[in-house]
């Protein structure tokens, strides 16, 4: 099962995605299944009741099928229907970690740029978009735009001081994120922050998958642009684990439900090549990792 923030109806909703592309609203099924506790109107209302509220998600889904309840399931190509980002308005600024894979850093200056110790930044909440929204190229800003396709990691327990080997136990979910970025900006500046929180830049979703429905060491990650493959690797790859990740950001910082980290992008990134091959308005950029999805979005144009 995949959680999914979702307007249809001139409702925003919480949805589950099933096979064949269909969505489920869980709160109108819910509703006439007759379940205990009203289901969460938002995405973070939910995360913050955890396994009680995937627990009862899943009961309302295979009830739903079982009764073919048909009156609560949507293509999820309907014109009604709207998928939007999975937490549309984070909290707080996005976590992210910078030159998390070995031959990032490397294609991003050279062997001594590998961190021994995690480089973190933030990304600004209004850089969220959803799938299949346009990315902004902000031309009069920037002329190096750049994708960055990166696995992001739903906080789902707060807490502080974090051991690695308890981290899980703080982890909801994982999603699909396009740390997209401006990499005359970034350099600019000197710093990550500016280069990386122009609007749009933070395409998510399609959905949230619960951290029981998959292994986050080893997930495969592929991101093309113009169906060029463009980046491939597998969380096994990291530098730091998502584990170490969270130990090291709790560090002296609570983490709240619905806080999200992104772990970092892989070698091939627009800049990495010589010439550079930085995106241009029209050019769809696809983030691909089984078990999540697709996250597809394309540069607007001029």
């Amino acid at each position: 099962m995949k959680l999914a923030t979702v307007t249809m109806n001139n409702r925003t909703l919480i949805a589950a995605l099933v096979d064949d592309g269909k969505l489920i609203d869980l709160e109108a099924a819910g509703q006439e299944k007759g379940t205990t506790a009203p289901v969460p109107k938002t995405m973070i209302e939910a995360i913050k009741q955890g396994d009680r509220f995937l627990a009862e998600a899943k009961e309302i889904v295979n009830w739903t099928l079982e009764q073919k309840k048909a009156e609560f399931v949507y293509a999820i190509d309907d014109k009604n229907v709207k998928v939007q980002a999975p937490i549309p308005r984070p909290a707080k600024n996005i976590m992210c970690a910078g030159k998390n894979y070995a031959e990032h850093a490397k294609e991003m200056g050279s062997e001594a740029d590998i961190p021994t110790d995690p480089i973190i930044f933030t990304k600004s909440p209004t850089t969220v978009i959803a799938n299949h929204d346009e990315i902004n190229p902000h031309r009069d800003v920037t002329e190096s735009l750049d994708y960055e396709g990166e696995i992001a990691v739903i906080i789902g327990k707060q807490g502080k001081n974090i051991k690695a080997e308890h981290a899980n136990d703080h982890i909801y979910g994982y999603t699909l994120l396009n740390d997209v970025t401006a990499r005359d900006v970034q350099k600019r500046h000197k710093q990550f922050f500016l280069g990386k929180s122009f609007d749009t830049f933070s395409p998510m979703g399609p959905a949230i998958v619960p951290k029981e429905e998959l292994d986050g060491q080893h997930l495969s990650l592929r991101t093309y642009v113009n169906n060029d493959l463009r980046q491939e690797t597998t969380t096994e790859n990291m530098i730091f684990s998502i584990p170490q990740l969270i130990e090291i950001i709790s560090r002296g910082m609570t983490l709240e439900p619905g806080d999200i980290i992104a772990t970092g992008t892989p070698a091939g990134v627009g800049a990495g090549f010589n010439p550079p091959k930085f995106l241009q308005p029209g050019d769809k950029v696809v983030i691909e990792v089984d078990g999540i999805g697709q996250l597809q979005n394309t540069v607007a144009p001029d």
